[in-house]
C-alpha cells in the first residue's frame, strides 16, 4: 500500500475533557473496520511546526497503570506538554502490543515471565520485533493539514515513516519516564535491540 492512498475515513469529533485541557477528540476508522483517535488542542494549520505524539494503543499501561513498559506515563507526559503548549496533537493508533494484539501481547508477557526479553517473547511467538506501521498516518496528517512538526518520542521508525510520506521533523523530543524495575530490562533490550534512543540503565535499585 503506497501512501498516497486513502486508508482512513474521518467520523466525528467531540470535547474532551482532561485534567490538563479539554482536548478535541477526533475518530476515524480504517479500512478493516478498526477505529483510530486524534486528541487534538488548538487551531491547527499547514504553516506552523505542530507539537505531536503518534501513541500505539497499550491497554495494559494507557489504562491498568502496567509497570511493565513506560506507555501510560508517556501517553499522560504527550498530553501535559500540548496542554502546556496550548496547541498540539497526539495520534492514537490501534497497534496494541507493537502490532500482535491484546492476547498475544499477555502470551508475549508470560514469555517474559519465563525470562525472555520483549524482542525474543514476540519471535517466539512467530512475530516479527515490531509489526508496527503507520500508513494510516497519511490520512490523518492530511485531514488536519499538517507538514512540520516537532516529534515527542524515542523511535527511530516513526521520525522515518514521518519523512516517507513528506512529513518534516524538525525536531525529535525524547520522552524518557517511568523507568523502574518491572520495566528497566524492557526498556534496556528497546535500546539494545529496537534502535530506541533510550538510555541503557544497568542499576535494579530505583528511588
Amino acid at each position: 500500500m503506497s501512501y498516497d492512498e486513502e486508508t482512513l475515513k474521518y467520523i466525528t469529533t467531540c470535547n474532551l475533557p482532561t485534567p490538563w485541557a479539554t482536548f478535541q477528540l477526533h475518530a476515524f476508522v480504517d479500512t478493516t473496520g478498526k477505529e483510530h483517535l486524534a486528541i487534538t488542542l488548538g487551531v491547527l494549520n499547514n504553516f506552523e511546526t505542530i507539537l505531536i505524539r503518534i501513541h500505539s494503543e497499550c491497554l495494559t499501561g494507557d489504562a491498568m497503570f502496567s509497570q511493565r513498559c513506560d506507555c501510560g506515563a508517556q501517553l499522560e507526559t504527550a498530553l501535559k506538554k500540548i496542554a502546556l503548549e496550548n496547541k498540539g496533537v497526539l495520534f492514537y493508533l490501534r497497534q496494541e502490543g507493537r502490532g500482535i494484539g491484546l492476547i498475544n501481547k499477555l502470551r508475549a508477557y508470560k514469555l517474559q515471565d519465563e525470562g525472555a526479553d520483549t524482542v525474543e517473547a514476540n519471535q517466539k511467538l512467530g512475530f516479527a520485533d515490531d509489526q508496527r506501521n503507520y500508513k494510516n498516518l497519511k490520512s490523518m496528517f492530511d485531514h488536519f493539514g499538517i507538514n512540520k512538526v516537532r516529534l515527542m518520542t524515542n523511535n527511530p521508525n516513526k521520525v522515518a515513516a514521518l519523512k516517507e510520506f513528506g512529513v518534516t521533523v524538525v525536531e525529535r523530543i525524547s520522552i524518557l519516564v517511568n523507568r523502574n524495575p518491572f520495566n528497566n530490562h524492557y526498556l534496556n533490550t528497546k535500546a539494545k535491540k529496537l534502535g530506541h534512543f533510550i538510555m541503557t540503565h544497568k542499576n535494579k535499585n530505583f528511588s
